[in-house]
């Protein structure tokens, strides 16, 4: 029997669940689901990659009436990318549901289609918090009738400034409804919040924050940072990536690295917040079909990012905490393939460098970018000796088999006079 039937989840949504090669429950869904299930609230610490997604989907799709074309289940997060990624989970398993509906709504997309689609009476919206409240104001979404109400990634809702937005999301749904927070840490703002709107939640924490992937070397350089570009600008050109994500810590700063490497002639581009949807989307397509090899992005604008053939990420910034740098380097190493992390690290970043070594029980190496170099020229140099060699040995063959050709092209058989 599956597990998932075990946890309350029905035959029809467990056949949906395989058909999608998804089999057993993660940690996270083996826990949360069946709390959820008993219409408690619930407030769950798990990091990105850990199926939290399908922890509150698959029982809230137990729990809709699926005859009531009212907004049930309103699930609020911090970026399109991530609330497009939430719709299209959903949409897989309500795929063949004539009486299910979902809609994701979003900044930058065109409003006059959301309000067409909202005549198909969904009921799961996903959204972020900023257009929510302009559909609200405008009085075309209506949460009188939400029962369930999902904060996901709520660390970084309130990290961005979203949390008056999302206080004024929260006093539009019944008090009765039943809320569920997601969040990879739970720092105060956090918990004020829960306090504040949540009735005697469960506390779920899975594992803590597995290392970093085996496959992925990580290298921590230090610079001072008045030659932070300069440096970046070297390791660009010695390593050659094909793909590169390039993390900074504000958009202000990728806008201004972003200005530099362009003016270097680098084929690359920037991902932030404060772009339109359109220009994201075409900047994401861009860098999938290579178009532009580096991207350079903001924590919030990356997250979900999943791009296949990123073989380095450049910390240019070093990650505030121990879950930022697993998520900044998880952008590489995709799929078993091999993947390369550098971090720029300037001496008063050392005591979080240590902080994050600490946390994953990792050790990075550390080097000055004169090693590195050295460490890479030497690679590039046995690479090109052994071209070099190979090419040797097959102009010998070569030539060898042109000899024999000539030869067999001379002999007549015959006998000389």
């Amino acid at each position: 029997m599956s597990e998932f039937l075990s946890l309350g989840i029905s035959t029809t949504v467990v056949d949906k669940l395989r058909g999608c090669g998804i089999a057993t429950p993660t940690p996270i869904q083996y826990r949360a689901i069946p709390i959820i299930m008993k219409d408690k609230d619930t407030i769950a610490q798990a990091q990105t990659g850990t199926g939290k997604t399908l922890a509150f989907i698959l029982p809230i799709l137990e729990k809709l009436n699926r005859n009531d074309g009212h907004i049930q289940a309103l699930i609020v997060t911090p970026t399109r990318e991530l609330a497009l990624q939430i719709t299209d989970e959903i949409e897989k398993l309500i795929h063949d549901f004539d009486d299910i509906n979902v809609l994701a709504v979003y900044g930058g997309q065109d409003v006059d289609k959301q309000l067409k689609k909202l005549k198909n009476h969904p009921q799961i919206v996903v959204g972020t918090p900023g257009r929510l409240l302009d559909h609200i104001r405008r009085e075309t979404i209506q949460l009188a009738n939400v029962s369930y109400l999902v904060l996901d990634e709520a660390d970084q809702m309130l990290h961005i400034g979203f949390l008056s937005e999302v206080e004024e999301i929260i006093k539009e749904t019944p008090a009765s409804r039943q809320t569920m927070l997601f969040s990879a840490t739970i720092p105060p703002e956090v918990k004020k919040l829960a306090n504040k709107y949540m009735r005697t939640p469960e506390y779920i924490q899975v594992e803590k924050v597995q290392g970093p992937a085996d496959n992925v070397k990580q290298i921590a350089i230090h610079t001072i940072d008045r030659a932070k570009q300069a440096t970046l600008i070297q390791l660009i050109e010695t390593h050659r990536p094909f793909l590169a994500v390039i993390f900074c810590r504000t958009k202000r700063r990728v806008t201004k690295l972003y200005e530099i490497l362009k003016s270097h002639g680098f084929p690359c581009d920037e991902l932030h917040g404060d772009l339109s949807q359109a220009k994201r989307e075409q900047v994401m397509k861009r860098f999938r079909d290579a178009e532009i090899q580096l991207l350079i992005a903001t924590d919030v604008a990356a997250r979900g990012l999943d791009v296949e053939g990123v073989t380095h990420v450049f910390n240019y910034d070093i990650p505030q905490d121990p879950e930022s740098y697993i998520h900044r380097i998880g952008r590489t190493g995709r799929a078993g393939t091999k993947g390369l992390a550098i971090t720029l690290y300037s001496t008063k970043d050392r005591p979080t460098l240590d902080l994050i070594e600490k946390e994953l029980n990792i050790r990075i190496n550390k080097q000055n970018l004169g090693n590195a170099n050295k460490e890479k020229e030497t690679q590039l140099d046995t690479s090109a000796k052994k071209r070099q060699a190979g090419q040797q040995m097959k102009t010998v063959r070569q030539k060898k088999n042109g000899e024999r050709k000539h030869q067999k092209k001379n002999f007549t058989g015959k006998k000389p006079h």
